[in-house]
């Protein structure tokens, strides 16, 4: 089945399945069944035997899956089985952390490329990298063949940021500014709404009075 067919929701929830899948396999375990999968995703089997079946035919009736053949499975249908360059755009307190982070280069995504429009930054080396210009956002990413950028920094320099990424070949944006960024057909965006995830766990924790 085509990737566009697939819901969102199911793509979303590879990367849980992905996660479950690494702790059982670190435990010890060989095989692990739907109900089990589904238990600790917080989901039932009947949604998790859908969900995977969108990608492929895994697990034995009686026996279920084979925890490493499916992780390695998931990670390949990911892309994750090889190393994803990445830039960073905007070296600020967030962008500090998430440069920061091992988690990243755990799962395959090496940041790369680092930059900023601050002009104290420029020049300075953080983790290892020098803050490159912003201006040269484009001639970098070509120049180093980076398809995934991430943007930190004020809605109102986001866009010009995404169009120079877009300009240098960037085929993915993970952008965390609170704004739509407008771009072609042929690159993806997923967005990060820190504030809005913080909102509605307002609003769940007010209907529990516990606010």
């Amino acid at each position: 089945m085509e990737n566009y067919k697939i819901p969102k929701k199911s793509v979303e929830r590879l990367s849980i399945y992905k996660r479950i899948l690494k702790g059982i396999m670190d435990a010890g375990f060989t095989t692990v069944s739907s109900r089990e999968l589904a238990e600790r995703a917080g989901l039932n089997s009947a949604q998790v035997r859908k969900d995977l079946v969108y990608f492929g035919q895994f697990g034995t009736p009686g026996m279920g899956y084979h925890v490493s053949i499916l992780h390695r499975t998931i990670t390949k249908i990911m892309g994750l089985h090889k190393k994803i360059p990445v830039a960073l755009i905007g070296v600020g307190n967030l962008g500090q952390a998430l440069l920061s982070y091992q988690g990243f280069k755990e799962r395959g995504f090496i940041i790369e490329s680092i930059f900023d429009n601050d002009r104290e930054k420029v020049g300075k080396i953080k983790n290892g990298l020098k803050i490159m210009d912003e201006r040269n956002i484009s001639i970098e990413i070509k120049k180093k063949n980076i398809r995934v950028g991430i943007i930190t920094i004020p809605s109102s320099a986001a866009q010009s940021a995404a169009n120079k990424l877009i300009k240098g070949g960037i085929k993915g944006i993970l952008n965390f500014a609170p704004i739509e960024l407008k771009v072609p057909s042929r690159t993806t965006v997923v967005n990060v709404a820190l504030c809005e995830k913080l909102e509605m766990l307002s609003y769940y924790l007010s209907k529990r009075k516990l606010l």
